[in-house]
């Protein structure tokens, strides 16, 4: 099995200590940091499909990104020195009321190996603290909005169209949580 192919193995499995470890034996092998990164993106992929069809559950899949992130941690030095290019940063927050962060958590993880430099603004931010992160920050190109409680459905909505009203551009907006559908989108 290749050291890439054990990364894989090993982030799907959840297994935090050992993930940095084989990172660095990948590496010295002459593996590129982005192939390494393309294969713990792609393991928490299927990490992602087990979880849709309940084979494993909700700590089983923040044990794997976890991991991923610890594997993160080693590549992201060369990643910077790469010359690699940023796809910008991205406000992330979960919405007024809803003090829920596990899968905000885990998408940040996600967004922030995919290459963007992240900014959490943590848990019950009102609509007008995003816009504020907006104009606070350099480069944004993605703002993603959590919320988990249907109840905090309407703070979702008002988060979004307070976004637009601000005048504020180039960047898109995104919206996730467990009541979230694509319809709602």
């Amino acid at each position: 099995m290749s050291k890439i192919a054990e990364v894989k193995a090993k982030v799907e499995a959840g297994k935090t200590k050992l993930v940095p470890g084989l990172v660095q034996e990948a590496l010295d092998q002459g593996n590129a940091a982005e192939d390494i990164l393309q294969a713990m993106v792609d393991s928490m992929g299927v990490v992602g499909d087990k979880f849709s069809t309940g084979e494993i559950f909700v700590p089983e899949m923040l044990i794997a990104a976890k991991a991923m992130s610890k594997g993160v941690e080693v590549l992201k030095p060369l990643m910077a020195s790469d010359g690699a290019s940023s796809l910008g940063t991205c406000i992330i927050g979960t919405v007024a009321g809803d003090l829920h962060d596990i899968g905000k958590n885990l998408v940040s993880m996600m967004i922030e190996s995919a290459g963007f430099n992240m900014v959490d603004l943590g848990v019950d931010v009102p609509a007008t603290g995003f816009v504020d992160a907006i104009k606070a920050n350099d480069n944004v190109t993605l703002v993603a909005c959590s919320g988990l409680l249907t109840t905090t459905m309407p703070a979702l909505k008002e988060a979004v169209e307070t976004i637009k009203a601000s005048g504020l551009t180039g960047f898109k907006v995104i919206v996730g949580g467990a009541p979230v559908t694509p319809e709602y989108a």
